[in-house]
């Protein structure tokens, strides 16, 4: 595809489907709330919506703020499709809900999406490319917040107000503790310069990692038995070695066998862009 078809499809798709998602939850969730209190369908149509609001602002001004919020979202949409059927909805509206929320959350774990929210909140002339994210540790998360909000939700539709609330509380706590470092996950990116290259990588290091053009040797996808330093996270797929003629010096971040921690000096290093062939285009092209 295209890149300017990829950067059209990382635009408009985002807003299609949140778009598409506020039909068909407002439908769903209307038909599953029908017999519950009138005070439980004010609470959840009221926190649907600023939620539904929150993340339609995030569509519509790109950023790597904009990008956490999609993406932290995004995985709540098919789960209110799924406790609509419990509840007994509509079954039309539900599936129709569920299988856009896929398709949505589909998109905002895409490549091209978060290259493109990446970028939107990039200065000047340089290039971002995110870095892969841990899959496993992100599924985790989402399904753990997805399963707090829907059981407060429900208990709060079946009049359970003492403890809807209490769970309530307790995911709202979790969400402003796991937020800000989920939201380090979306700023990890290999950035090229005209300067050079730079990793920033907040969870992995704990200063950025700058390699001046004059200092760039080479540029590549990794073998399978490198002995570069692994800056990847660690990370699955195709991982890129960039080797330099001086040695560079990868910071660490404290751990509790290191408090102060770690000054790694390489020769090379691995890192895993999410989409490590325009990476490389990016990195190897004349500048």
């Amino acid at each position: 595809m295209p890149k300017s078809d990829i950067a059209a499809f990382a635009g408009w798709a985002p807003i299609v489907t949140w778009f598409a998602t506020g039909a068909a939850g407002w439908l769903a969730l209307a038909d599953a709330l029908r017999g519950a209190e009138d005070a439980a369908r004010v609470v959840i149509a009221v926190a649907a919506g600023v939620l539904w609001l929150a993340v339609a602002v995030a569509v519509l001004v790109p950023s790597t703020v904009s990008l956490t919020v999609l993406r932290w979202t995004a995985g709540l949409v098919p789960a209110i499709g799924v406790a609509s059927l419990v509840a007994e909805a509509e079954p039309g509206w539900a599936v129709i809900l569920i299988t856009v929320g896929v398709v949505h959350a589909s998109v905002s774990a895409s490549a091209a999406v978060g290259r493109a929210y990446a970028q939107a909140s990039a200065y000047g002339d340089e290039q971002r490319f995110p870095l892969r994210l841990p899959a496993t540790f992100i599924v985790a998360l989402w399904l753990a917040w997805c399963a707090g909000v829907l059981a407060a939700a429900l208990l709060l539709a079946h009049g359970r107000w003492g403890y809807g609330a209490a769970v309530a509380v307790v995911i709202a706590a979790a969400t402003a503790l796991v937020l800000p470092r989920a939201h380090r996950l979306a700023t990890r990116w290999l950035v090229v310069v005209p300067a050079g290259l730079v990793v920033h990588d907040p969870v992995v290091l704990s200063e950025t990692l700058m390699v001046t053009q004059a200092n760039l040797q080479s540029i590549g996808l990794a073998l399978a038995d490198t002995e570069a330093a692994d800056l990847t996270g660690p990370s699955g797929g195709h991982a890129i070695e960039v080797t330099v003629r001086e040695m560079v010096t990868a910071l660490l971040p404290p751990t509790r066998q290191q408090p102060t921690g770690r000054a790694m000096h390489v020769q090379a290093f691995l890192v895993a862009p999410s989409r490590p062939g325009m990476a490389l285009a990016a990195a190897t092209a004349p500048r």
